[in-house]
Parts: structure tokens; C-alpha cells; sequence
């Protein structure tokens, strides 16, 4: 089932879900951060991820995501109420987190065997498109980090590569960068290999994000509520790992708290 009319809208049954973070990360200006292991509501994360032969699937079990209500039988989830706020000028991002493998060493060169599927979170559970591939440093690096990953792309194709970056200055830890795809894909099924070199020290994540909201907050203090029509109800399930990353004007997340309404229909 799936919600196809203002008046299944209205009437479908909501629950309401938040992230709120009391305490602060130390960020580079402008630079998506990852705040998982920050206190706050739900409380605080691992940062490091727990295995680099395979990789994991979190879900909202997993220390750090708010927990999600299971949806009624056939029932389908969106996002239609997003209200926000933040301590700083920033950018707030609203991610699934679908797949994370890591801690891998600054000078990783690991085929990737064995990786579960998370198929089961994309929309009709074959549609790839609009995810994306994301580091995240999990202790500072030295050195200007070059990272390059092959990945199978929306459609099945494997031996597809990202482009190598170079992170032209040594990332701090919680720090995340996104990698470009290959020219023409929009999605990654499957992450099959991680490289990293010219550092010395430094671990790092690699992610598969599927983004489903951003918001700016102009000033500090400031923030604002974004109603179905604004976030465009995205669908989410009740495994969802929802995961914030703050994009601050200056160098502190700040506290931000993310308040929203999942309709179930």
C-alpha cells in the first residue's frame, strides 16, 4: 500500500520521531560532520565501524539512531513533518544509513567478500538510485588522504570506480567527504573495494547514504519546520538508520535537534 491522495495523508496514523544532540563536535567550517557519537537523544553511537572484510547493515537497533516504530501490514513509511533548529548557522542533512565498513587504516587496500544486501531499504526494494558513497573519518589523518572505492552500480555492474579524491588537508576525525560515482551511474548496490594512500595515520568509514532531507538554518538559534510539500516524503522503513550530519557555518556543530512525523499508510 502506499499513500496516493491528500486524503490518505490526512488520514494516515503518525508517530513521531527525534535527534536532538547536547554536545558538540569540533568541524571544519562548511564540511559535512558526522555527530553520531554525541550526546544527546537517542544517545550516543559508535563511530568506528565494526568490520572491514564485509561490512554491516545498521538499522534503528544499532546505538545512536532513533528507534522506528513498525508499520501496520503492508503499510509504507514517509517522512511528511520536519521540524528544526540548531545553536549554530548550518546545514542539517537527514541520511539512511544503508551500509558501513570500516575501521580501515590509512594505507587500506581491502576487497570487500560476503556484504549483506540492503536491498530491503531502498524504495520497491530494487531501486538503487540517489545513493551515495561517503568517507568518514574516524581518528585525524596526517597528510593529504587519496581514497578511491569500487563499487556494483544501481543496475548491477560491477567494477565501477569512484574518482579518486585527495583531501588536501589532513581530515580530522568525524569529518565526511562524498565520492564522486562513475560518470553516468546514480546508485551503488554493493561496495567492493576500499583503497587509501599518501596518509600515515588516520582510520576512516566508508558509508552507503541515501539522503532524504536537508534544511538550512540561517542563524544561530534559529531553524524552521518543513511540511510534507517541502521535505517530499520520502519513504523510510521501520529498520531505517536515520543519521544527521551537520554542515556548520564555523567550526562546532553546535546542538541541533531534528524533530519528525512518520505517517504510516
Amino acid at each position: 500500500m502506499a499513500i496516493t491522495s491528500l486524503d490518505q495523508l490526512i488520514a494516515a496514523p503518525t508517530q513521531r520521531v527525534q535527534i536532538v544532540k547536547t554536545n558538540v563536535i569540533t568541524s571544519v567550517a562548511v564540511a559535512p560532520t558526522q555527530v553520531i557519537n554525541a550526546g544527546g537523544n537517542p544517545g550516543s553511537g559508535t563511530l568506528a565501524g565494526s568490520n572491514t572484510a564485509n561490512g554491516t547493515v545498521p538499522t534503528d537497533a544499532n546505538g545512536g539512531f532513533p528507534p522506528i516504530n513498525a508499520f501496520v501490514g503492508s503499510n509504507l513509511g514517509y517522512i511528511t513533518n520536519i521540524t528544526f533548529g540548531a545553536t549554530v548557522s548550518c546545514r542539517l542533512h537527514l541520511f539512511d544509513c544503508l551500509f558501513k565498513a570500516g575501521a580501515y587504516a590509512f594505507n587500506a587496500a581491502t576487497t570487500l567478500t560476503s556484504q549483506p544486501s540492503y536491498s530491503s531499504r531502498v524504495p520497491g526494494g530494487t531501486d538503487f538510485t540517489g545513493t551515495d558513497i561517503w568517507i568518514e573519518a574516524v581518528t585525524a589523518f596526517t597528510g593529504n588522504q587519496s581514497i578511491a572505492i569500487t563499487y556494483t552500480n544501481q543496475d548491477g555492474v560491477t567494477g565501477r570506480t569512484t574518482g579518486t579524491i585527495a583531501t588536501g588537508i589532513a581530515p580530522i576525525a568525524n569529518r565526511m567527504l562524498q565520492l564522486p560515482l562513475q560518470t553516468g551511474d546514480t546508485g551503488v548496490r554493493t561496495i567492493e573495494s576500499v583503497t587509501s594512500t599518501v596518509s600515515t595515520v588516520g582510520t576512516f568509514n566508508v558509508l552507503v547514504l541515501r539522503r532524504l532531507w536537508a534544511g538550512r538554518v540561517l542563524l544561530a538559534n534559529g531553524g524552521d519546520t518543513h511540511d510534507f510539500m517541502k521535505t517530499g516524503m520520502p519513504q523510510v522503513f521501520a529498520d531505517s538508520a536515520l543519521m544527521s550530519v551537520v554542515q556548520p557555518d564555523s567550526t562546532s556543530t553546535g546542538g541541533f535537534e531534528l524533530m519528525f512525523e512518520i505517517v504510516n499508510g
